[in-house]
């Protein structure tokens, strides 16, 4: 049997830089560390449209979460996790197939 070593050496303690940690020059760790958040908050305000495109289309057909969850094919958790836009929980995949469900095809543009 192969044993796998999993002892934890390191945390990266929450707020520091996590490629300062990994041995970048400041100037370059802090590079890497706005270009990382940059792309997070692009991705957040993607997640949090479709969130709102689903969570409208939810009012506009006055559903309950539980009506909206079986339509989605999803559980009626997850139908409030995307009304209080918990975008942490979801992939744009998974929000896109959400989307694709209910008829609304969505388009990429990109630039």
């Amino acid at each position: 049997m192969i044993k796998v070593d999993t002892k934890i050496r390191h945390i990266t303690k929450p707020g520091t830089n996590i490629f300062s940690d990994l041995g970048f020059d400041p100037d370059e760790a802090q590079a890497h560390e706005a270009q990382a958040q940059q792309r997070f908050d692009e991705i957040t305000a993607l997640k949090q449209q479709l969130m709102v495109a689903v969570s409208d289309w939810i009012d506009e057909n006055h559903l309950k979460q539980d009506e909206a969850a079986v339509i989605l094919k999803v559980t009626r958790p997850r139908v409030s996790d995307v009304v209080n836009q918990k975008v942490n929980k979801f992939t744009i995949d998974a929000l896109v197939d959400m989307l694709a469900r209910i008829g609304k095809p969505v388009r990429l543009a990109i630039g």
